[in-house]
């Protein structure tokens, strides 16, 4: 989850390092720190965010073409000055940047303990630099190989590069289960926990796979495993474009990755979705498509936003393929023992491609034999290496900590599947089939027309941004975003929130609800339609605060709410796509009230490489 950026290369490292930091503080934000290298490393570090570290370097030395960055989300160790990274071993020999957990650094620091070794920081990464430094200075061997022999000795994940004292010609990198991607230029190479921050630099990378170890010199790259093997070299070009990593006049990411929603949802159906056809292409899928529509059952794996999104996956699939979805938390799916077989189907969504958890179920399920398949929003990613197929989605570059454009971009690959599988199944031919794509065609100009709704909604947040907590209930369609809802409120105003189906009201948080106790209700014109009115009547009993989404023209939950926010009409299995979008905004004007942090909320952070 933290952010890692290396240089090696002709010219001045300092601003490659800097820059790239930047780009990667929605990584993490506890602390930050740099080592440069000419002659003698230097390493400034602190506790805060990147500005705090630029105003701590200020002055200082900063010469040289060699160095590593790192911005840390802290999990050993709490965030201050000496838990930042990068580290350095007792003796000065290495110094050492990392992603990751090192599950056995208890059992490693006493061993080294005994060697003599004390130790300033909280870190599981200094026990690794002194692991390193003690392979090192115990035998006549080369940097490279130290680090090969203390990662066979290492139990746990990492992302990391590291530099020695000795041998200042050179970066070495390692991944396991962490991400790390090395761009290469001209006689220079970057690396990173991501692409984001080396973009502007190369469009011709490697990503580095579990167990690979490059060793990074101006003029060359060689690429080992822990086995000493050396694996091919992969090149793969990347499509980044760098403009999108600024805020186009917006006052935080979120609100313009809110605003770009519209066009992410275009973007991910364009060319897949052919109204004039009438017809879904998914080249992704294209090589499994008949496994997929001859599946016994479809199990969709994921974390977080992602995991809402599974759930509107269920129910479209089920509606409209009538084969049997589970979804489950990838994180309780890798540590039990599920039933699985080559007739299964697992899905596995992620925003980055690269969330722990989510990686290991599909590591799970291919040992079971399943197809496996992928949604995900980064090409390269491990998830996009480690499944059998998949389908991109095309949301672009998401900053914000809290996700909002890649939740409706896998809403819409999860709807362009199960219209595309409900026709293979011959369940939506015709007219039917040609009216359900035409009207998700048209989502994008109706989303357009509901962010006009933007000021409503600011001036609806302004009487709830002192609230204690508040209530989310859908049902159908519907309940899936109440859960997103609630997410949204608690990641950025730290307001505690929790979705229901509105149906589970009577079953235990009716006991809530009172004059000081919101109530967002999702009530969307479906079949359970009259049901919502009656959950709204039993709030407003109750003198509970009832915030409505309804369906465009609604009347009766309109007499009745407090407050409405009205969708423009479409078929239930799109409504999602558009009821989500108020709750963001509502979610987002509500923090800003709040003056929370909107973009980097405390505790969190983009991307759950860790445990």
């Amino acid at each position: 989850m933290c952010g890692i950026i290396g240089y090696i290369g002709p010219n001045p490292a300092y601003p490659v390092l800097i820059n790239g930091l930047k780009r990667l503080e929605y990584r993490g934000y506890d602390s930050a720190g740099i080592s440069i290298l000419d002659g003698t490393p230097k390493v400034y570090k602190c506790m805060g965010k990147i500005q705090d570290l630029e105003d701590y370097v200020s002055g200082k030395d900063i010469t040289g073409s060699v160095g590593i960055g790192h911005t840390r989300w802290a999990t050993h160790g709490e965030p201050n000055d000496i838990n930042a990274h990068p580290h350095t071993s007792r003796d000065g020999h290495f110094i050492i940047i990392h992603n990751g957990i090192i599950e056995n650094w208890d059992l490693l620091k006493k061993e080294l303990e005994r060697n003599g070794y004390s130790f300033v920081s909280d870190t599981d990464t200094e026990v690794l630099a002194n692991l390193i430094e003690h392979i090192y200075l115990s035998g006549d061997i080369k940097a490279e190989a130290a680090v090969r022999l203390a990662l066979t000795k290492v139990v746990g994940t990492y992302g990391l590069v590291v530099i020695c004292r000795n041998e200042p010609d050179q970066l070495i990198a390692a991944r396991c289960s962490s991400p790390l991607v090395i761009g290469i230029g001209s006689s220079e190479y970057f690396i990173a926990s991501d692409a984001s921050p080396i973009a502007e630099y190369t469009k011709s990378v490697i990503y580095l796979n579990d167990n690979d170890v490059a060793i990074i010199k101006k003029d060359e790259l060689i690429l080992k495993t822990l086995q000493v093997d050396e694996p091919k070299i992969t090149l793969q070009n990347l499509n980044i474009e760098t403009g999108k990593y600024e805020k186009d006049g917006f006052d935080h990411y979120m609100l313009k990755e809110i605003f770009e929603q519209p066009r992410s949802i275009a973007d991910t159906f364009r060319g897949r979705l052919v109204p004039d056809q009438s017809d879904i292409k998914l080249g992704g899928l294209h090589s499994v498509l008949t496994q997929i529509q001859n599946a016994r059952r479809i199990i969709i794996v994921a974390c977080g936003t992602s995991w809402h999104a599974a759930l509107i996956g269920e129910y479209l699939i089920e509606d409209l393929c009538r084969i049997p979805v589970e979804v489950e938390y990838a994180s309780e799916f890798r540590y039990r023992d599920p039933v699985l077989g080559p007739e299964d189907i697992v899905v596995a969504i992620s925003q980055s491609g690269e969330t722990a958890d989510t990686l290991a179920a599909v590591r799970l399920a291919k040992e079971a034999g399943a197809l496996v398949l992928g949604i995900c929003n980064v090409t390269g990613s491990g998830l996009s290496r480690e499944t059998h197929a998949g389908v991109y989605t095309h949301a672009g570059i998401e900053i914000g900590v809290a996700s909002t454009k890649a939740f409706t971009a896998q809403i819409t690959v999860l709807t362009m599947i199960a219209l595309l599988l409900g026709n293979k199944r011959e369940l939506i031919t015709g007219d039917k089939y040609r009216s359900l794509i035409g009207e998700m065609h048209s989502i994008p100009s109706k989303i357009e027309v509901l962010l006009k709704q933007d000021a409503k909604i600011r001036s609806i947040a302004a009487g709830f941004k002192d609230v204690c907590s508040m209530l989310f209930i859908g049902r159908g369609y519907c309940f899936p975003v109440a859960l997103e809802g609630a997410l949204k409120l608690k990641e950025i105003s730290y307001i505690h929130a929790e979705g229901y189906p509105a149906a589970e009201m009577k079953h235990g948080p009716i006991a809530l609800i009172d004059n000081n106790m919101p109530v967002v209700v999702i009530g969307i014109r479906d079949k359970s339609y009259e049901k919502i009115v009656s959950n709204v009547q039993e709030i407003k009993a109750r003198k509970g605060i009832v915030i409505a989404i309804v369906s465009e023209g609604d009347e009766q939950i309109a007499s009745i709410a407090d407050h409405v926010i009205e969708i423009p009409s479409t078929n239930i299995i799109f409504s999602s796509l558009l009821s989500v979008i108020p709750l963001q905004l509502l979610s987002y004007h509500i923090a800003v009230l709040r003056e929370c942090n909107i973009d980097q909320p405390r505790n969190l952070a983009k991307s759950v490489t860790v445990e």
